[in-house]
């Protein structure tokens, strides 16, 4: 599995492997962190609108949607920290490319 892996992604070592599995698992996890305190900086918390039955429907679609973006850009940053901009800005550009957004890219 790790070999046809490594041979997709044209990466040499187990080590590299490891490493790009890392920024995956930060970068969700971070992205799914830092959409929380960013509604909250510009005023939609879950406590906004305590009594309207709509707020939670909001807010939940609201931190749904900034994750993408914010996964997008911090996945960049987590590869360049730990080494592997290259690999994470290729598979970014190829990731948006695949949504209809490669005309920004080229």
């Amino acid at each position: 599995m790790t070999s046809r892996l490594k041979k997709y992604w044209g990466i040499t070592s187990n080590w590299q492997l490891l490493v790009i599995f890392w920024v995956f698992a930060i970068t969700g996890s971070a992205s799914v962190y830092v959409a929380k305190p960013f509604l909250n900086f510009i005023g939609l918390s879950r406590e906004a609108f305590p009594d309207a039955w709509w707020s939670g429907w909001i807010y939940w679609t609201l931190r749904i949607l900034l994750i993408f973006p914010f996964y997008q850009v911090l996945l960049v940053f987590f590869g360049w920290l730990f080494g592997q901009f290259t690999f994470f800005w290729n598979f970014e550009k190829k990731m948006l490319s695949r949504m209809g957004l490669g005309r920004f890219f080229s």
